[in-house]
């Protein structure tokens, strides 16, 4: 049918591939990294319940930097300039806009003796009085030589008295109650409550969206009004010498999903070259190009289209198997092109031509798909979702780009010999080269040629090297060869320097709760200070050097305890600094700052229902709650980036039990970093024991048992011990992404041995020197064709895609080679033998 009527199979496989088309680019990328976990995991589903209660505001840093030249006032002026013109752009983009801390500092600052003790406040009070009357005595000429003079009355000094300084007064919503430490005072963290740097250089305007980073559409709307309005204002107009950038998640997230678009566009791009390319270099021939091109386009199409109907998305591990799929998928064009070339070489009729390729490949090249499929299919039964997600679009892949060749190919080439028949010559040089390379270029030969030489040492040194990595890989594993250094699994950030730099300065000038910290929900706010209770003794009882976190924060430190009783305190202290002052007792250099902090007539406890909204705003829900949300930062000192670390850390809070029974669950990006990693080290021994399970079973099926099965099988074995040798020679560290080469090897990399073999059995005794002359180049092709789908990797921004690039590309070379040197030396040491 194929011969007689071309168009029919072609226009189905066109129709299928419009339908494809149009599903696959409706397919989205998930970027985080709960999204390889599965969503039944306790982490992941808290992550979201926490993620739907509080993931209603992002945040937005516009820094203001100016040069030597530029006064703090030229700063303030465009900051407060920008406040209003970005409130303007309104909700949903804008929920809140600020410059500083004025209103919080309003509010806690004629509080601030209300986070005093009791007992400092009385001693307070003593001392004010004791040096007015000092100083009445000292005026009055009856002071006594022997008066012991009372502490000062100034500034300094009712601060430190006050506790400002403490946690407990900042806007950054530490806890005083974690600390005996003192930290800046937050009147001069915040100059004149300006969000602004003590050397006067750099103002940040924070902003609050309600569209969250991850929401590429609506925050590049965000961002969008956000930066016109900032356009408008032109921040240089108030200082020629003021600059602006912009920091924060919301400008993260964005940036980091159009990053991994570019990345997977130009992965992908780079792939498709390099197949093209070395395709293009092996036939010489357009015409072959156009139709191996076409084939395996109509499979990527078909892969993708299924893959949106089945999972709906891709994520970072899937998020780069175009090239991995056409890499791998073309094989089976190039095993059929190269028979089908091979037997037009000897003149032989297109429609026999067509009907001896089927026959000749169609066994070994589904043998192939069957055990990519299993090695593929052995991820499917992980818990992890990055490699289950990976092995049913990859098996599926291999299956669909396997009837794609049998069904598009024969007809892609029967029109192409009626319109332009492939025995016509072409004429001069061109002509001569095409004639030469007809079949394509002869890879197979050299290592005919080798084997043939040398077979019998060829095959105890290829073996003794593969014994040589298996003993290699064991010390390996067992000195714990995974990857804990987080930044090596990060996209590489040199990009985007600039960004981080701001965002790092920003969160350092604001002090923005949350950016480190680890967001915990409890269902009741009376549950905030048993949690905080229960983290604190876990705490405290880790060994010295490992505390797991430093500190928990919540919106309840900022409520003082025995309000009603320090009130008259406060209020007698008041009056006594208000007496003290008209008596000249105060220097008039201390009396701003001093007035700022004495309590207002109406003093009056408050609950965290009272505290003013960008104090609470860390800690209110979408539905504005308060008091339910909960932060861990971690350990001063310990590096977030250390997996280590975030075991201990996340360890310390994954699960809380109350003292009335209650289990309060954390998540957060620590937690979910632990359970990928038990997730990967849990599913990978039973995913590489299902995929070599699988690829032996196909090659039984594919041989029906006997000697050809066994060839196929150590030549695999070769090939993996190979493998293994060179990981551990060249240290590479495993993570959850390079560990899908090892059950990919066994399926992808017997491929090669399955060609070698079953054209070694159509020759008979003898014919191994026969097979990888005529087959050899097919399947050095076929393993380019794959290197290379995996080689684009290593062009990723992403450290851990390259990793999966760099392991992949190692197993390919190893069992090819195995295939095209080891196993035919080993074919020849027995039939001479014979």
């Amino acid at each position: 049918m194929q011969f007689e009527r071309p168009l029919v199979p072609l226009l189905v496989a066109a129709a299928l591939t419009i339908v494809s088309v149009v599903l696959a680019l409706r397919l989205t990328i998930q970027t985080g990294f709960d999204s390889l976990l599965p969503s039944s995991r306790p982490s992941v589903q808290e992550l979201h319940r926490v993620a739907t209660r509080t993931a209603g505001v992002s945040t937005l840093f516009i820094v203001l930097e100016g040069g030597p030249d530029t006064p703090t006032e030229a700063l303030r002026k465009a900051g407060d300039a920008l406040v209003p013109a970005i409130a303007a752009v309104g909700p949903p983009w804008v929920g809140s806009v600020e410059d500083g801390v004025q209103e919080a500092r309003a509010f806690l600052s004629p509080r601030a003796g209300l986070y005093a003790d009791t007992k400092d406040l009385e001693g307070l009070r003593d001392d004010i009085e004791a040096r007015y009357a000092y100083e009445v005595s000292k005026a009055t000429g009856t002071l006594l030589d022997e008066s012991e003079e009372p502490p000062a009355l100034d500034a300094a000094s009712i601060k430190k008295r006050f506790k400002l300084g403490t946690d407990a007064a900042s806007t950054t919503g530490s806890s005083a109650k974690t600390s005996g430490e003192a930290p800046e005072d937050p009147l001069d963290r915040f100059p004149d409550g300006y969000y602004q740097s003590k050397d006067g250089k750099t103002l940040v305007v924070a902003v609050r969206s309600k569209v969250i980073g991850s929401d590429f559409e609506r925050g590049s709307e965000a961002l969008r009004r956000i930066r016109e309005a900032v356009a408008r204002v032109n921040p240089a107009s108030f200082h020629p010498e003021i600059r602006y950038g912009f920091g924060g998640d919301l400008q993260t997230g964005i940036s980091e999903f159009a990053a991994i678009n570019a990345d997977l566009t130009e992965v992908g791009l780079f792939g498709a070259v390099l197949l093209a390319g070395v395709v293009f270099l092996y036939y010489l021939r357009v015409r072959t190009l156009f139709a191996m091109l076409i084939t395996i386009g109509i499979g990527v199409a078909w892969t993708f289209g299924v893959t949106e109907l089945l999972i709906g998305h891709l994520n970072m591990a899937t998020g780069f198997l175009f090239t991995i799929v056409a890499g791998n998928g073309i094989n089976f064009s190039i095993i059929y092109m190269a028979r089908y070339l091979e037997a037009r070489r000897d003149k032989v009729p297109l429609a026999e031509a067509l009907d001896l390729a089927r026959r000749d490949t169609w066994r070994p090249t589904l043998t192939a798909a069957a055990a990519a499929g299993a090695a593929y299919g052995s991820l499917v039964a992980t818990e992890f979702r990055g490699f289950r997600d990976f092995g049913v679009i990859g098996g599926i892949g291999m299956l669909l780009c396997w009837i794609a060749t049998y069904l598009a190919l024969p007809s892609i080439l029967t029109l192409m010999e009626r319109l332009l028949p492939l025995d016509r010559e072409a004429k001069g040089f061109w002509g001569r080269i095409q004639r030469a390379t007809q079949g394509g270029i002869a890879f197979g030969r050299p290592f005919a040629a080798l084997a043939e030489r040398a077979p019998r040492l060829l095959t105890v040194v290829g073996v003794a090297v593969a014994l040589a990595g298996t003993l290699a890989a064991v010390s390996y594993v067992k000195s714990d060869p995974m990857e804990y250094d987080l930044r090596n699994l990060r996209t590489d950030a040199s990009r985007r320097a600039e960004e981080i730099r701001l965002s790092q300065l920003a969160e350092q000038i604001t002090g923005y709760v949350g950016t480190d910290g680890m967001a915990i929900l409890v269902d009741r706010p009376e549950q905030v200070e048993p949690l905080r209770e229960a983290l604190y003794a876990k705490r405290d009882a880790a060994p010295p050097g490992e505390k797991p976190f430093e500190k928990v924060h919540a919106l309840q430190d900022f409520v003082p305890a025995a309000q009603a009783e320090k009130i008259p305190i406060l209020e007698e202290i008041k009056q006594k600094v208000l007496k003290a002052r008209r008596r000249g007792v105060i220097p008039d250099a201390d009396w701003t700052t001093i007035a700022e902090l004495l309590p207002p007539d109406d003093l009056k406890p408050f609950g965290i229902e009272d505290l003013p909204a960008g104090l609470a705003r860390a800690f209110t829900e979408t539905d504005g709650t308060r008091g339910r949300i909960v932060y861990i930062s971690p350990t001063e000192g310990a590096s977030v980036d250390d997996a280590h670390y975030i075991f201990r850390w996340a360890n310390a809070y994954r699960r809380t039990v109350l003292p009335d029974g209650s289990v309060i669950l954390g998540s957060g990006r620590a937690v979910i970093y632990a359970d990928m990693w038990t997730a990967v080290i849990d599913d990978v021994p039973p995913a590489v024991l299902l995929s070599l399970l699988g690829t032996i079973l196909a090659v039984l099926v594919a041989f029906r048992r006997g000697r050809p099965s066994v060839y196929v099988l150590a030549a695999l074995l070769v090939g993996i011990g190979w493998m293994a040798l060179a990981l551990v020679v060249m240290k590479v560290k495993l993570n959850f992404l390079n560990f899908i080469a090892l059950p990919l090897t066994f399926g992808i990399g017997v491929d090669y041995a399955v060609n070698i073999v079953q054209r070694y059995t159509q020759e008979g005794t003898g014919g191994a020197i026969a097979a990888v002359r005529e087959t050899g180049g097919a399947v050095v092709l076929c393993s380019l064709t794959t290197a290379l789908g995996y080689m684009a990797l290593v062009r990723s921004d992403n450290f851990a895609v390259r990793s999966m690039g760099v392991a992949a590309v190692i197993g390919e070379v190893t069992c090819l080679f195995a295939a095209v040197i080891v196993l035919p030396a080993a074919l020849v040491w027995m039939d001479r033998k014979r």
